[in-house]
């Protein structure tokens, strides 16, 4: 049955407009996006079908438009809808970072670095500048690599820290394995950066790895 003969109160649009979005299920949000459904199915059966095909909302927003166009009535359009969702959801954390010192708020910095990293097929490593007060004045992705390793050069990232005038810094990489553990090699980098942006008075705040959905931090697992 499509969601426009269902009874008024139990449309997802309408409850969403009636009782606000924190009361819709993860399906009926992605239903509200999508609009229609497909022949056989509503907007949210469609929906649930795709929550499952890749593995949650944090799968969903992150796939590629091949894995997309999989999908049996979807195309570019809706891929093209789901990469403005993922990045205003992005810009609007980083916002958020930079309106408060990034130490008081670690859960925004988490979804920020999930969002940024979390579904990418290749290593990236990225750095978080901050102020004095702590506050994010920049975030840039340093260098990308393959699917197991990233050369990543101290006296580049140096570079990086002092054109964006930085007292701090938040390092991030993912693993696209999909296992947020630090490798010995991840452990002896950390390190070395730590000691080259000391020299220029730089602190190293912390190392994430993101994999996936997950985060695993160096400071909290005693790694710096």
């Amino acid at each position: 049955m499509a969601i426009a003969d269902w009874p008024a109160d139990q449309r997802p649009r309408e409850r969403l407009l009636a009782h606000g979005p924190a009361r819709l299920s993860d399906a009926e949000l992605v239903a509200v996006f999508l609009r229609t459904g497909i022949a056989g199915k509503s907007a949210v059966e469609l929906a649930r079908e795709l929550i499952g095909r890749f593995g949650g909302l944090h799968g969903l927003l992150g796939a590629d438009r091949d894995a997309f166009r999989r999908v049996k009535g979807l195309g570019d359009a809706k891929v093209a809808q789901l990469a403005a969702v993922l990045e205003l959801a992005r810009r609007c954390l980083g916002e958020e970072l930079r309106a408060g010192a990034a130490l008081n708020s670690p859960g925004a910095v988490r979804d920020y670095l999930r969002l940024a990293l979390g579904n990418r097929e290749h290593e990236v490593f990225a750095a978080l500048f901050l102020d004095a007060q702590h506050r994010v004045v920049a975030a840039e992705e340093l260098f990308r690599g393959t699917l197991t390793q990233t050369s990543v050069y101290p006296r580049e990232v140096v570079k990086a820290a002092l054109r964006a005038n930085a007292a701090a810094v938040i390092f991030a990489h993912n693993h696209p394995s999909g296992i947020a553990q630090p490798s010995q090699a991840d452990e002896l980098l950390t390190r070395s950066l730590r000691d080259a942006l000391a020299l220029v008075e730089v602190k190293l705040l912390d190392h994430f790895i993101v994999a996936g959905n997950q985060t695993l931090s160096f400071a909290e697992r005693g790694l710096l």
